[in-house]
């Protein structure tokens, strides 16, 4: 996952195809700076700021944006391998602007404070690699208990709801064990271009979340989907059997890394459908 000449074969392809336009992923890439997202319908009024969040490792520079009054569920939103970055930084702005108190984290804290990728969505994956190598289950979960433990203590989120979490690539494992590591806090986790979601290992993401009562959003992108194709099935029929609810979907057209706005693959319809079934996850899980 994640192969920065994937993503450039990905983009050819699906250009060649007609499924996304070059104006979609080339115009302003580069230093994280992100093209915008369609505005919120109905949009609230919104308080922004960057805190730091104490971890039993250290302290994570984080982005954390909800309404302007009042209390909302509680999300925490793991970025993919690019990071804590403007992308992010709007999708969790856009979040808060339907109703959520959204913490977005730097899960490289421990190496270095965001901005991680220099050149945002553009930098070469390779180097990138040492930053999320060095992370493992147990610092995602101990990382997932410290940043539920400050959603919680925010006068803005909710503590009769519960909380979402939500994970883009290397991130959807993440979300996975955010649940597992905080089971009676989440309510719904949600995976988009997820990697590494189901392995055969005993400790694998998917048996974890599979012991919680999270309902689960699963967004897989085609060409993960080529490369494994029995991984949709290993998660429905595991899903299903602990009757866990998931809704499990291959998105057509849709590259890994087709969410995030300044991705080099970016596919605003399909991106879209997901923000949709996101919304509609959390107007259920989190009402």
């Amino acid at each position: 996952m994640c192969e920065q000449d994937q993503f450039e074969k990905d983009r050819q392809e699906y250009e060649a195809r007609g499924l996304v336009t070059r104006r979609q992923f080339g115009v302003l890439l580069g230093a994280g700076v992100a093209m915008m997202l369609p505005q919120v319908a109905n949009a609230v009024a919104v308080t922004e700021s960057d805190v730091n969040v104490m971890t039993p490792d250290g302290t994570a520079d984080c982005y954390f944006v909800h309404p302007a009054s009042g209390t909302a569920p509680g999300v925490l939103v793991w970025p993919d391998i690019f990071g804590l970055r403007p992308a992010f930084r709007q999708m969790g702005k856009r979040l808060a602007e339907t109703g959520y108190s959204v913490l977005v984290v730097n899960p490289f804290y421990r190496v270095k404070k965001a901005p991680t990728a220099d050149k945002g969505a553009a930098t070469p994956i390779p180097q990138l690699m040492p930053l999320a190598q060095a992370l493992n289950e147990t610092t995602q979960m101990t990382d997932a208990k410290a940043f539920i433990a400050c959603l919680d203590k925010q006068p803005s989120v909710a503590q009769n709801r519960r909380i979402g979490t939500q994970g883009y690539c290397m991130g959807g494992p993440m979300a996975f064990r955010t649940s597992a590591a905080v089971p009676d806090r989440i309510g719904a986790v949600a995976s988009f271009h997820g990697g590494g979601l189901a392995t055969d290992a005993p400790n694998s993401p998917h048996l974890q979340v599979a012991k919680t009562k999270a309902q689960l959003l699963i967004a897989i992108a085609a060409n993960d989907d080529m490369r494994s194709p029995e991984e949709k099935n290993v998660l429905k029929e595991t899903f299903a059997k602990a009757n866990v609810p998931a809704e499990i979907e291959v998105y057509t057209g849709a590259a890994h890394g087709w969410c995030p706005p300044d991705s080099g693959v970016y596919n605003e319809p399909q991106a879209e459908k997901a923000w949709s079934r996101l919304l509609a996850l959390y107007g259920k899980a989190l009402a």
